[in-house]
């Protein structure tokens, strides 16, 4: 990466919106979808405000010393749900600008927050070639994740993405929460298998594809050279003119029905977001109409 994503500022962007989303979460990222309880094991995992009719016994009397409210102790137990995320960190990620790549990080910190907001463990990965590598594991807790959500800043985007061939060899759990991809899903390799294998897995998937202004809304006209940033070998010599845009956007039109249409066939879910779009603008119009957010 050019810059740091993840800084301080950032941080307190996720902090303010810390109180909306973890009062209004639902679907994907809420009570809805998940068995697991707090439990009596000895894992501490957060506080929450003390509500009439709760177990005066998990209150804790020195938080209660420091600032004259009622907190409760909240435990996990066994059911705990793990939210995994795959980043595409294919050499297109970074093309232009990098601003593509900027946006898969900041989703998959935002993400990330989201789980762990409610108590879920997180794990955060890169599809590079055909294998995926752990950036961050099963993190718990917002103390946890400030100590390690920086680490996606050390991201390089500088391969090809095999997305299926990476995922299916890889440890992706049982019925046990989401599995989240982010990629501009521009590439002729597999990936369909990989959401069915995850579904088959009976886990919750989620697919959020990542594009650049310049690849929605290309601006080239004339005669270009172009190559392909993942194959030195591909390229593509033409004089861009009306009919040549025009039969790119159905091409674009194509490749983005192709994501959303797996997803929906398969009851994944599915969402677009540009690469310029800003994190607040998805967190509170997208995922609400999604019923991620109420």
């Amino acid at each position: 990466m050019k810059k740091f994503v993840i800084n301080d500022e950032f941080l307190q962007q996720l902090e303010t919106l810390q109180t909306i989303i973890k009062n209004n979460v639902s679907g994907m990222f809420g009570g809805n979808r998940r068995s697991k309880t707090f439990g009596s094991s000895c894992e501490f995992a957060d506080y929450r405000d003390y509500i009439p009719g709760d177990d005066i016994t998990k209150i804790d009397w020195n938080v209660y010393a420091r600032f004259e409210r009622f907190y409760l102790k909240l435990y996990l137990d066994e059911r705990q749900m793990h939210t995994r995320i795959y980043i595409d960190a294919s050499a297109s990620m970074e093309h232009g600008d990098g601003k593509k790549a900027e946006q898969a990080i900041r989703l998959a910190a935002a993400f990330a927050y989201l789980s762990v907001c409610e108590m879920e463990k997180v794990s955060i990965y890169v599809i590079k070639d055909g294998a995926v590598h752990e950036i961050i594991s099963s993190l718990v807790g917002k103390d946890a994740y400030i100590n390690s959500i920086g680490k996606l800043n050390t991201i390089t985007f500088d391969s090809d993405s095999y997305i299926s061939k990476a995922i299916i060899p890889s440890k992706v759990g049982f019925g046990d929460g989401m599995s989240i991809i982010i990629s501009d899903f521009l590439t002729d390799n597999d990936y369909e298998m990989a959401v069915d294998h995850l579904i088959g897995k009976n886990r919750d998937v989620f697919c959020v594809q990542v594009l650049s202004m310049a690849e929605t809304n290309p601006q080239f006209k004339g005669k270009f050279h172009l190559f392909d940033v993942e194959d030195a070998e591909r390229d593509y010599k033409k004089n861009i003119d009306r009919d040549v845009t025009a039969a790119y956007k159905m091409a674009l039109d194509y490749t983005i029905g192709r994501v959303r249409g797996l997803c929906e066939s398969r009851d994944a879910s599915y969402m677009f977001a540009p690469a310029d779009e800003d994190i607040n603008q998805i967190f509170f119009k997208k995922l609400t109409d999604m019923g991620v957010l109420k």
